[in-house]
């Protein structure tokens, strides 16, 4: 995955339409995705790919940065019961990752729930919610088949001034576990900490 292949065409402020409740339910879940997923089955987590990236325009706009911008991006895989079932990336301005958000490069395969949900000053922005296609099995996405619509959503977490986008892409496997009889459904509390500020940062 790179920031050009882990950007949905278009990003929007509420899900699509067309998808189910189970599906809107578990995209607008708030607080840590991780304690939901871990609901469903034993959940491990997969660094993929940690590196210096430049921001292209697409992702300099939903984190309020300039394009091309440097920034420590920060690629993991979580699986459920040993199926591939959530992937995710993240990232901060380069300086900011030697600074407000250091403790990402030190997290190794631990979530970064580790470090959002422990300080009060941290804020959340709305979610915004977009739509992929693979275009082949052995592309960036950890799913078998070519073709598949992969259900995003992104968010945008701020401490001292520094943004950290945190995006999360839901694959094929995840609905057919959520869907399982008996499977828990997402939370619906509100998290701890508010999500009172755009979902587009200024």
């Amino acid at each position: 995955m790179t920031p050009q292949t882990a950007s949905a065409p278009l990003w929007r402020n509420h899900p699509a339409p067309s998808l189910d409740g189970l599906q809107r339910a578990w995209l607008c879940q708030p607080g840590a995705l991780t304690v939901g997923l871990r609901a469903l089955g034993e959940v491990r987590l997969f660094v993929r790919r940690e590196t210096v990236a430049a921001l292209p325009p697409i992702w300099a706009a939903e984190a309020g940065l300039p394009p091309g911008a440097a920034v420590w991006w920060r690629e993991i895989l979580m699986t459920i019961d040993g199926r591939p079932c959530v992937q995710a990336c993240s990232f901060t301005p380069w300086l900011a990752s030697q600074g407000a958000w250091k403790a990402m490069r030190g997290l190794g395969r631990r979530p970064l729930a580790d470090i959002l949900y422990q300080d009060a000053r941290i804020r959340r922005s709305a979610f915004r919610f977009g739509r992929l296609l693979t275009r082949r099995a052995d592309g960036p996405w950890a799913t078998p088949r070519a073709g598949c619509a992969i259900e995003a959503r992104h968010s945008v977490f701020m401490r001292q001034g520094a943004p950290l986008l945190v995006a999360e892409y839901f694959l094929p496997e995840f609905w057919a576990l959520a869907a399982r009889p008996g499977a828990t459904g997402p939370r619906r509390r509100f998290p701890r900490y508010g999500c009172g500020w755009p979902a587009r940062p200024v």
